[in-house]
């Protein structure tokens, strides 16, 4: 399931809209301040000034004036300037020396002229001077005073929206995400599409009596599109959408998620009837600490309690429906999956066949593939692929291409793309030494010649003795159908095939090594959840001691901090593993002795071509290649390349969507899925 994109691949979040860009006048308001500063320098001076024409004398012309009695009034200052009235009207401006003295005093006296004395005073630009001195300093302190507090509030929320909830809201501006755009996953599609189809038509529902569900919870493993199946609800929804993170309540201060959450469902009750969408449910829904607990988290479980009372509490939410989506199912509280709160879980698993062709097809609008490109068998070459690992796949062959210099993709790019995925990088054979070499080749031939061999166990895809990643070789297994139940008799062979490579160290070069390590850890793996969880021991009987772990996430999780068995108990499951795993490496070592004219034919092989497709294998050993139901192969295209070079059958299988043992030599084994039993590590 997914949605069609260009490369890269978008998150599991809506894409943000780009902000509208700035009004044009806000670079306007700074220029306009500086040219109206200078306006008013220039102009109050001028103000001051009478209109009355002034008329600049010189002393000797100021002295015949008086003289005239042509001087009606003068002002003296201090610094020698000297200013009045004539008797005509006009004024005049003078500069009188200072060697004037009492005499000109008398001589204005005796002339009748009027006489003030005043002293210089400052003018309008030295003004705005010393008030910019004094004002400076309190402005550079309230600048720095306004960024402290908005950084402050930046990072605090403000005192009075810390409680303000951060969902995004999708009203009129919505997601162009459909259901359309969604590959795969009928069922879940459909099941969902009925809340929305209940929101928009509710008067339908209520004339049978039906109530819609308050919320339905989805879960899967990661990639698979819970949260793009959100976002197409919300591109189809005709109802207010709103979208957040569990982890946006989740805050250093009691009360606050709490609070977000009562400000959630108001805005939510103001726009009813929404839907409100929570990624990550699992953030705030873990289960409640106990009575008994030492440590608790007072911040989330109020949130969570929040969030149940919201939900179905003294005063439940109407026309809203909550949509939630976890990949950890197991850690959320019980009061929160109970009916009234999430009525429905949908489970979203990893695709199948058809739905990752389906992905495929999606991934690829926009690419250019060759004819050689069939999307069904990249398909079957990549079981337990989720939508994110296909999304990659296809951006990983474009890549392959562009490398190549080309724009059309090839059939060769998306199986480079999958063991750059599942492998790493690709390294040249030199690396090794001449012995290394062949010990690689012994190895990898007897992991194929035990898988070929047993009738139980997965095809052969491809042998190859190139290092890639950890890895010095590789033997890839491809199953014809997806499984969903694992026999004993297929258990038994791939341990059998796990030992193999260890078992062809032993017949031909007559001792082990260290490329056996990681096939031996994998192996007591698997023998011991066959002892242990399977029941598929006599000595030990039908009892089940399951390692608790992660539903969806991958790996055994918190292993038990003692053990729920007695040592005695303990001591018959290490004898029966090591039985089991005796076993094995005596079946594969049989084999491989009846057969060991076929594994130095297959090891030469190896040694000259350094990759060997499975229908070569198969041809050594005069076996047909496996086929499904209906007679398909994986490969037919390469089988018959394959064919021109080796006498084989004209049938083959592309390689295995598996994971690579970490030690140096290893054989590839599926990749698990959470249907069946967990048979082999990535």
């Amino acid at each position: 399931m997914t949605k069609q994109v260009v490369p890269p691949p978008p998150g599991d979040r809506p894409t943000p809209t780009a902000p509208p860009p700035p009004p044009r006048w806000r670079h306007w308001p700074w220029p306009a301040a500086i040219a109206l500063t200078l306006l008013m320098w220039v102009v109050l001076p001028a103000l001051h000034a009478k209109s009355v024409p002034s008329h600049n004398l010189t002393y000797s012309q100021f002295l015949g004036d008086v003289g005239g009695h042509k001087i009606k009034s003068v002002t003296l200052q201090t610094n020698g300037q000297a200013s009045g009235t004539l008797s005509n009207g006009h004024d005049y401006t003078t500069v009188i020396p200072s060697q004037a003295g009492a005499s000109l005093l008398d001589r204005l006296e005796k002339d009748n002229v009027s006489i003030k004395a005043t002293t210089p005073g400052a003018s309008f630009g030295s003004e705005v001077l010393s008030w910019l001195i004094l004002l400076l300093p309190f402005l550079v302190l309230g600048w720095l005073f306004f960024r402290m507090s908005k950084g402050a509030m930046g990072q605090m929320q403000g005192a009075m929206g810390v409680g303000k909830s951060k969902a995004k809201v999708f009203d009129a501006e919505r997601p162009e995400t459909t259901f359309a755009d969604v590959a795969g996953y009928e069922g879940a599609k459909a099941e969902i599409a009925e809340v929305v189809d209940f929101l928009r038509q509710p008067e339908r529902y209520r004339r049978a009596g039906a109530i819609a569900p308050r919320g339905v919870l989805m879960v899967g493993p990661p990639g698979t599109g819970k949260t793009l199946l959100a976002r197409a609800v919300a591109g189809e929804a005709e109802v207010p959408f709103f979208s957040v993170a569990g982890s946006s309540f989740v805050e250093m201060f009691v009360g606050v998620g709490a609070a977000r959450v009562r400000d959630l469902f108001a805005e939510a009750r103001k726009r009813a009837p929404a839907i409100v969408f929570v990624d990550e449910v699992d953030a705030i829904g873990q289960r409640r600490s106990g009575s008994g607990a030492m440590v608790a988290n007072d911040e989330r479980e109020q949130t969570l309690n929040q969030m149940l009372s919201e939900m179905d509490g003294f005063d439940p939410a109407a026309g809203i429906v909550v949509l939630a989506a976890t990949n950890r199912p197991e850690v959320l509280d019980p009061a929160l999956l109970r009916p009234g709160r999430f009525d429905r879980q949908v489970t979203i698993p990893l695709p199948t066949l058809a739905e990752r062709a389906a992905i495929l097809d999606v991934h690829c609008h926009g690419k250019r593939l060759g004819p050689d490109v069939d999307l069904s068998i990249v398909a079957r070459g990549t079981p337990g692929f989720s939508g994110a690992d296909l999304a990659n796949l296809a951006n990983e062959a474009a890549i392959v291409a562009v490398r190549a210099n080309r724009e059309v993709l090839t059939g060769s790019d998306f199986d480079q793309a999958r063991d750059r995925i599942l492998l790493g990088r690709r390294e040249g054979s030199n690396v090794l030494l001449p012995e290394e070499k062949h010990a690689v080749a012994v190895h990898e031939a007897g992991h194929a010649l035990v898988a070929a061999l047993s009738e139980h166990a997965d095809p052969v895809a491809k042998v190859t003795i190139l290092p890639a990643g950890q890895t010095l070789g590789v033997t890839e297994q491809l199953p014809l159908v997806e499984r969903h139940l694992y026999g004993e008799d297929y258990l038994a062979d791939a341990l059998a095939v796990r030992l193999g490579g260890r078992a062809a160290e032993l017949v031909e070069l007559h001792q082990g090594s260290t490329g056996a390590a990681n096939d031996l850890a994998q192996a007591t793996e698997l023998a011991t959840k066959m002892v242990r969880e399977f029941g598929l021991s006599k000595a030990i009987g039908p009892v089940g001691y399951p390692v608790g772990g992660s539903v969806f996430l991958g790996g055994d999780g918190a292993r038990f901090s003692s053990r729920p068995f007695a040592e005695a108990t303990q001591a018959a499951i290490d004898a029966e593993v090591s039985t089991l795993l005796r076993k094995a490496e005596e079946r594969a070592s049989e084999l491989l002795s009846t057969h060991v004219d076929v594994l130095r034919r297959l090891v030469d092989l190896l040694l000259d071509e350094e990759t060997v497709d499975g229908a070569a294998v198969y041809g050594l050993i005069g076996k047909p290649v496996p086929t499904d139901q209906a007679g398909a192969t994986m490969a037919p295209r390469r089988v018959a390349a394959a064919s021109a070079a080796h006498p084989a059958p004209a049938a083959d299988h592309t390689r295995a969507a598996a994971s690579p043992d970490t030690g140096p030599r290893n054989t590839v084994r599926p990749r698990k899925t959470e249907q069946a039993p967990k048979i082999g590590t990535r």
